[in-house]
């Protein structure tokens, strides 16, 4: 009997000398930690096994223990901004070390196909400048960008195959451009690490990135939700399916320490602009509950004009101006206006550096002290109508709109028939938050209109090149 415990002693004594550790995929060589915080580590390893990390930046080691589902988690104190460093984590006899990590700013990115838009473009679709910063790029330059693999799933997934690449031409190449540009901006103002991490699908809509729980409690009538009873995809595009992304890509990173997340989606829910109005602070809510940060900074990008082949459609505008009222709704938010950034006939437009400076700009101000400027595009607030014109004022800031003393299109005004008429803009002298819009087609006038349209053009902007966003005054059809 002795003998038999003896040997049950030795085969656990074994079992923890020997105990398994992994990482989930996110964390590896080349990797970017969050600077100053208490960042998140976890993984798996033998039941009840210690796991001890020991980081380069410093001489403390921390220590984890793996539950009796082999899980551990631990918080990890990083310093300043600054590396290359290393982290060993061990666990028994087995040992992992991660080189090359740098310590410094971290930020999510996720969204369709034109946050998932790599630099090298998409056949037949450029990014615009894309072999200036490939051929320029050093490895030196402390960008670092992760990007995910495309995994839909039915259950939570705890891993996603991701890669960590390096600032050199072929990482460079690999990288969310929307992000790459948010980042380079980051990292030429305030001069220290930045880490991009990329969860993007092209053609994927909002819910598909939405835990099922919350789908279930707040949109249940809006989706359904049978297909995971079943334990199959649904047979038409099952990527697209409520929650799937979530599943497989999203979670695996939750909760991976960030500064804030960037966002660029919209274009697959643009039929249902009034349901995204609910949708978006809805998704908000959930990413903040679950990373513990109810103050995590998000800055989304709104769709760019696009024919989808009928350019006079009102659809796309309807969605642009669905996406801008929800900065109302979502504290510490932000969006990157692209009203001057679409093609006519591509969904992915070429200026993407316009879209990473637009959303680096609302990172640099609102968490990062950076002043001087409005970052913010100018949107829409109040209207009155005085005689045959409509005088329509913007939120803004003191240096008010652009550009002054022009005559400006693209405007729509309508009266009690609620036929839309082409009309035109001036700001007004007195208070460049305001513009004057009338038409001779209307003298008693109801309604306004900018951009409400597939296809449209940006005339009106701040003093900083920012375009106001595309919004309407009315709720009519």
């Amino acid at each position: 009997m002795k003998k038999i415990l003896f040997l049950f002693l030795f085969i656990g004594c074994l079992a923890t000398a020997n105990a398994r550790i992994s990482l989930p995929s996110v964390f590896s060589d080349n990797m970017v930690l969050q600077q100053n915080a208490d960042a998140a580590f976890w993984g798996e390893a033998e039941a009840g096994a210690k796991v001890v990390i020991s980081p380069s930046w410093t001489s403390e080691k921390t220590v984890a223990a793996a539950g009796p589902d082999g899980r551990w988690f631990a918080r990890v104190e990083t310093a300043e901004a600054g590396g290359p460093y290393e982290i060993a984590i061990k666990s028994g006899k087995d040992r992992i070390v991660l080189e090359n990590v740098l310590l410094g700013e971290v930020w999510i990115c996720s969204g369709q196909s034109n946050m998932e838009m790599t630099m090298k473009g998409f056949g037949g679709q450029p990014v615009k400048d894309a072999a200036y910063y490939i051929c320029g790029a050093r490895p030196e330059i402390p960008i670092r960008s992760c990007n995910l693999r495309r995994v839909k799933s039915l259950k939570e997934e705890n891993d996603c195959p991701a890669v960590w690449y390096v600032h050199d031409s072929e990482g460079v190449s690999e990288a969310s451009a929307a992000a790459y540009f948010f980042a380079l901006r980051l990292y030429e103002t305030l001069r220290i690490p930045i880490g991009i991490i990329n969860a993007s699908w092209g053609g994927t809509p909002i819910e598909a990135w939405m835990d099922t729980d919350l789908l279930q409690d707040e949109f249940a009538e809006d989706f359904d939700l049978g297909f995971y009873e079943r334990g199959e995809f649904p047979k038409n595009y099952p990527y697209k399916a409520p929650g799937v992304l979530y599943n497989g890509m999203l979670h695996s990173l939750i909760p991976f320490t960030a500064k804030g997340f960037i966002w660029y989606q919209g274009c697959q829910n643009r039929d249902r602009y009034e349901q995204y109005k609910r949708l978006q602070p809805a998704f908000v809510r959930m990413l903040r509950e679950q990373w513990g940060n109810e103050d995590m900074p998000f800055y989304f990008t709104q769709i760019a004009p696009y024919s989808y082949g009928h350019p006079e459609s009102p659809i796309g505008g309807y969605m642009m101006w669905a996406q801008a009222q929800t900065l109302e709704m979502i504290p510490h938010s932000g969006m990157a206006a692209t009203h001057d950034s679409g093609e006519l006939d591509c969904i992915h437009p070429s200026a993407k550096k316009n879209v990473g400076d637009r959303l680096a700009f609302l990172a640099l101000v609102n968490d990062y002290g950076i002043g001087g400027f409005d970052p913010n595009p100018p949107i829409y607030e109040s209207v009155e109508y005085t005689g045959s014109k409509a005088v329509v004022k913007f939120r803004t800031d003191g240096m008010g709109l652009s550009p002054i003393n022009k005559i400006l299109t693209g405007f729509e005004i309508a009266g009690e028939d609620q036929v839309f008429h082409p009309a035109t803009a001036v700001i007004v002298a007195n208070d460049r938050s305001k513009i004057e819009v009338s038409s001779l087609e209307v003298t008693a006038p109801k309604a306004v209109r900018y951009g409400m349209k597939n296809w449209s053009e940006a005339v009106l902007f701040n003093c900083y090149g920012i375009p106001a966003s595309p919004f309407r005054t009315d709720d009519w059809n």
